[in-house]
Formats: structure tokens, sequence, C-alpha cells
């Protein structure tokens, strides 16, 4: 080592530093130390990731360079995503100097996957499921259109679930809310699959008519377990409509596209389930105000049919038939008195008779010297017959031709 540092020029009054490799090991991770932010993120790309003993070992690269990093098993536990080879992931880690062999790692804090990991993860299930029809519209069933009991799968707390209560509340009072907390985020696919499918068995004992699987906002990172295969195919195995309320307006996921309707937010979801007390209060009054109307109508024309009827009762009464035949033998009667030959009689006419008691109609019935009778109005009389005279024809209009 001396003949080492009499080699190396040195420039007059500066002295060269001397370790041992354990001294410079030790140098270089204090310096890494006090010249290295304690946290920082890093985004990268993993690659042959492999557990040991418990602990995630991986490389982390960025297509130029690259590093390894290890989430500790007491840290593993805790992560929402558990990365696979090739995929892209955002890190918060910190730098691990081993000092003993003057090894650099990163030591892993939180791992989260970058959005197009999401959505290649999105794209492979839903290719998966495609070909089965799961996403297909036709085998979408329609909503319920009063529901009595629903299910609501959420995370408990949570404003998005403040919310979609109070929405309950204020739309459809009479409807009753089953809450079922699940987790929401990370690598809890087991978890959700579990309670839809536990929901699905005894949808018909709790007599539920639709189930809303929600979350609110977030990052549509966040929302990556509702990409998982197994999620997906519980939602689509549930025997009653579900209705899913997943991030914001402009995320997608797997379980949208298979639900029986996808909703902007959860909050639109139960607006979506349950209808408008108010809108029904009012569609009930006109229909209330019409059927007002109908009975009345109806009421008016058995009104009518029934005053007919009476009417023809009444007419039928044995009584009326007995009236109404004295009416009719009263007219009948008086028309008789009217045409008979004693009420001529009385008014002055006369019927003349032959010796034989033949009516005599005309004066070329007679002859001088016959005998006659001649019935009056109060009395007959016995007459013989002394001139005839004949009435006088009356004359053919003058345009008229003689007859011949």
């Amino acid at each position: 080592m001396p003949l080492l540092v009499e080699l190396l020029p040195t420039p007059e009054g500066v002295s060269i530093p001397r370790y041992s490799v354990a001294e410079l090991n030790q140098a270089i991770g204090s310096l890494l130390e006090r010249g290295f932010a304690p946290r920082f993120v890093v985004e990268a790309s993993v690659s042959r990731p492999q557990l040991k003993k418990g602990h995630l070992w991986m490389t982390l690269s960025d297509g130029s360079a690259s590093i390894s990093a290890v989430v500790w098993a007491s840290q593993l536990a805790k992560l929402d995503h558990l990365p696979e080879d090739g995929d892209g992931v955002v890190v918060v880690a910190k730098l691990n100097f081993w000092a003993a062999r003057a090894s650099l790692t990163l030591q892993v804090l939180d791992l989260r996957p970058t959005l197009s990991t999401v959505l290649r993860q999105f794209e492979q299930v839903r290719q998966r499921l495609e070909p089965e029809g799961l996403l297909s519209t036709e085998r979408k069933r329609p909503l319920p259109v009063a529901p009595q009991h629903i299910a609501l799968l959420t995370s408990v707390p949570s404003s998005a679930l403040a919310d979609m209560l109070r929405t309950a509340a204020e739309r459809w009072p009479a409807a009753t809310v089953l809450l079922v907390p699940i987790p929401v985020q990370g690598a809890v696919e087991a978890q959700i699959s579990a309670a839809l499918t536990a929901l699905g068995e005894r949808a018909n004992r709790l007599g539920l008519d639709a189930l809303v699987l929600a979350r609110g906002g977030g990052s549509r990172e966040d929302l990556a377990v509702f990409d998982t295969e197994a999620v997906a195919r519980a939602v689509a195995a549930c025997p009653i409509p579900v209705v899913s309320g997943l991030g914001h307006e402009d995320d997608t996921t797997v379980v949208d596209l298979v639900a029986d309707y996808r909703a902007a937010t959860p909050t639109a979801a139960l607006v979506a389930l349950l209808p408008d007390r108010r809108s029904a209060r009012d569609a009930l009054g006109r229909i209330k105000g019409h059927l007002g109307q109908v009975v009345h109508w109806q009421l008016q024309s058995k009104q009518e049919q029934l005053k007919r009827s009476v009417e023809l009762l009444t007419q039928l009464h044995p009584l009326s038939l007995v009236k109404q035949r004295r009416q009719q033998l009263g007219h009948a009667r008086q028309l008789l008195t009217a045409l008979s030959p004693q009420h001529w009689l009385s008014r002055g006419f006369g019927l003349v008779r032959n010796a034989q008691g033949h009516l005599i109609s005309s004066v070329n019935e007679l002859q001088r010297g016959q005998h006659v009778s001649i019935e009056l109005g109060d009395g007959l009389v016995l007459a013989s017959v002394e001139t005839i005279n004949q009435a006088p024809q009356s004359a053919p209009p003058k345009h008229a031709k003689p007859t011949r």
C-alpha cells in the first residue's frame, strides 16, 4: 500500500484518504443517505418478478437501464397490486445499500400499475370473455320497474356510499337497501367475487330484485380490480340484474361491459335503478283523474240504463198493462160510438128500409105507393112513397170529352 501511494502523484500539501473495504462501503452508504431523498417515485417496467422466502424480488427497467428492487414480506401484504412480468408500474421506494457487499437495491414501499398496464389487462380479459357472449347486449336483463329490495356492494364508509343512500331515500324510500361492505381497490378480486356469489345464492331467500356494484371516484388505475376475470364472471353469473357504478363517467371497466346496466357514477346507478317518487306520484294523480272520469262515465251510463229498465218494467207491470188496455178500449169505444148509426140518427139522419127490412140506399130501389119504414134517433115512422125525385147529375167539366 505505501508503494501505491508513492506511485500516485499528489498535489503538494494534499493527502489521499485511506479506507478498508468495509470503511469504503460504509462511507458510500453514508454519502447516499445524506445526499439522496429518503423516498422517491420511479416509473418502470417489471421483469423477472419472483418470490423468495416471502419477499418479492424484481428488476425495474426503463429500456436503457435497470436496477434491482425488493418488496419485503411485511410490505407485500399491504400492496394493492402484484406485478407480473412486463407490467408497467409506479413505485414509491427508498435506497437500500448493503455495505457488506456494496449492493444497491430499491426497497419498494408502494407499487401501483401504470395506466398502460391497466388497459392491457382490460383488453386481455375482454378478449377472453367476448367469445363466450358475456359482453353481448342480448343477454342483458331489464331493470325492475319498482324494486322493493336491492343489494348495495361498496366500500364502507365512503362519500359515494353517503350519496347513494341519500339518493335512495329521496327517490324511492319504499325500497329496502341491503348494504354489503367490500374492498374496492387492490388485489381483492377474491373477496368481491365471493360476496357476489354469496348474494346470488341467497337472492331468492332475501327477496332481492337487483344488485348495485359501486365504487367512488379515483384514477383509472384504482379500478383495476374491476377488470379482473374473476369479478367479471361473478357479475355475469349473478341471477338478478346487476347495475355497475364505478369511478367516473369516462371510466369503463370489464365489469361495466358485463353488467346489465352501466351507470356513469355510483349515484347515477341508484337514479337508474330506483323510480322518482315525485314523478310516480304525478303519474298516479293523472291515472286517478282518468279513472275517476271513466268511473263517472260508466256510472252515468249505468244510471241511464237503469232508468230505461225501470221505465220498461213500469210499462210492463200488470196494472200498467190493464190501464193501457183500458185506455185502448176507451178509444175504441169512442171510435165505435162516433161511427155507430145511432150516433148519426141522433144528429137527424134516418135509415129507410123496405117492407122486407132491407136498407134503401138509392131512389132507384123505390116505387110510388111502396110502403117503407124510416128509423130516426128516437123512433120508427111508417110511410108510403108518393113522389120520387132523383138528384140532378153534375155537368161534366168543359174540357172533358163525353163518354160513349
